[in-house]
């Protein structure tokens, strides 16, 4: 059975984050992918959701099991190239095999078995999330790449328009977002290292790169700033079992020499709104919703 390479799920999907000029694109897309099919010798077997753009799960001719990316905002395209190819050699993180940036497209390395960590059902091996954090971190920023600051204000400008209106905004008012992007922006502006900052890291973006590779990262929005900021998702994990965000700062700390414990608490507190926007507009409430919701007042 041939693969749906966009059904109405992501088209809406799309649309929600682009407009309603998006259609255009989501219209030429398999004429898109028929071209780098076969351009890059690949045959699409599967078919990942995603925000931005399309996933392809595609066999080369070769035999190796390869990754396609596809998006309409050709710049995220760019940065994430950027950001790939600054970390090639990198073994925790994904490689890119070729690119067409003028498509939107990236060819990606194919991993087995490839499952998100938020998936697996396993416990966080912390010792590989903070070789990953250290290996990330540690390359070179390359010229060109916007600052931490930017991708700031980008990320609580789209929270912004996400909230206004809202249910959401009845438990989660405007000003309490308005704080926190404040806390955030100073926290990018004002020191804390220039590192390339993954920028989207978070258990969904991390996959299981087998036996042989372990915890490989993937789907970065990358900045040059602070590298706590890449540490907010990890160390709000044990509060999703009920645990605190001192149980998070003893599984990262041992596996990461330049853990800074503050700015990393500073980081929470200023992210805090944007853990809970989706579930709250899904109507949930829990205790680590509530434990959220504390620290961003």
């Amino acid at each position: 059975m041939a693969v749906v390479l966009i059904d109405e799920e992501a088209r809406e999907r799309l649309i929600k984050r682009f407009g309603e000029d998006v259609t255009t694109w989501c219209d030429a897309f398999p004429a898109l992918v028929a071209r780098l099919a076969k351009q890059w010798g690949l045959t699409v077997v599967g078919a990942k959701p995603g925000n931005t753009g399309r996933t392809l799960i595609c066999v080369g001719d070769d035999g190796a099991k390869k990754v396609l990316k596809l998006t309409p905002d050709h710049s995220i395209a760019e940065s994430e190239a950027g950001a790939l190819r600054a970390w090639n050699g990198c073994s925790r993180v994904v490689q890119v095999v070729a690119t067409e940036l003028a498509d939107g497209a990236i060819l990606l390395e194919g991993l087995d078995p490839g499952t998100e960590l938020r998936e697996s059902g396993a416990d966080v091996p912390w010792p590989e999330i903070g070789d990953l954090l250290t290996q990330i971190h540690a390359v070179t920023p390359p010229s060109g790449f916007s600052t931490l600051e930017d991708r700031v204000r980008y990320m609580y400008a789209l929270a912004e328009r996400g909230l206004r209106g809202s249910v959401a905004e009845a438990t989660l008012p405007m000003e309490t977002l308005d704080r926190a992007r404040l806390r955030a922006l100073d926290l990018a502006t004002s020191g804390g290292g220039k590192s390339i900052v993954h920028g989207d890291l978070h258990p969904g973006n991390v996959l299981d790169g087998g036996p042989g590779r372990g915890a490989v990262a993937i789907d970065p929005r990358p900045s040059i700033g602070d590298p706590s900021f890449d540490l907010a998702d990890w160390v709000t994990l044990p509060m999703l079992d009920g645990g605190t965000l001192e149980d998070g700062f003893d599984a990262i700390a041992p596996h990461l020499p330049t853990f800074d414990a503050e700015r990393v608490r500073a980081w929470c507190v200023a992210l805090s709104p944007l853990f809970v926007m989706r579930p709250l507009e899904r109507g949930e409430r829990s205790p680590f919703i509530d434990a959220m919701l504390r620290m961003a007042a």
